[in-house]
C-alpha cells in the first residue's frame, strides 16, 4: 500500500517502467483524473452547502448526516483520483490491460443514496412545516 502511495508522489517512479507511450494516451489518462478531480470537488461544495445552507430538519442530524457523507464522499474520490492515475500511466507504459475498477458503481451507488437522503429531507421539511 505505501508502495502505491509513493508513486503518487513521484512522477519520475512511472516514467522508469515499461516504455514511453504515445504521449496522447498520458494526456487522456490525466483529462481522466482532472474530471474524477472535479466530481470530488463538487461533492465537496455539496456538502459544505448543506452544512450552511440547509435548514435544520424535523429528523435528528439529518442535514449533518448528508453534509458529512457528501464531505467524505468528495475526499474519497479525490484520493481515489490519483490512485487510478498511477495505476492506469503504469498500465499503459508497461502495455497491460488498464485496471478494472468497481469505483465507478459503488460512486454511483452513493450518489444515488445521497439523492435519496435528500428528498427525504425534502419531504421531511414539507411534512414539518405543513403538521
Amino acid at each position: 500500500m505505501w508502495q502505491a502511495i509513493r508513486r503518487w508522489f513521484d512522477p519520475q517512479e512511472v516514467r522508469t517502467v515499461g516504455t514511453r507511450p504515445d504521449y496522447r494516451f498520458s494526456l487522456a489518462n490525466e483529462r481522466t483524473f482532472l474530471a474524477w478531480l472535479r466530481t470530488g470537488l463538487a461533492l465537496i461544495a455539496g456538502g459544505l452547502a448543506a452544512a450552511q445552507f440547509l435548514p435544520p430538519l424535523p429528523l435528528s442530524h439529518l442535514r449533518e448526516v448528508i453534509a458529512v457523507a457528501l464531505l467524505l464522499l468528495g475526499g474519497t474520490v479525490a484520493v481515489r483520483a490519483v490512485d487510478h492515475w498511477a495505476r492506469t500511466e503504469r498500465a499503459i507504459r508497461l502495455g497491460e490491460d488498464l485496471p478494472a475498477s468497481r469505483f465507478p458503481a459503488v460512486l454511483a451507488l452513493a450518489v444515488g443514496l445521497g439523492a435519496l437522503l435528500l428528498v427525504v429531507a425534502v419531504l421531511a421539511r414539507a411534512v414539518g412545516r405543513s403538521g
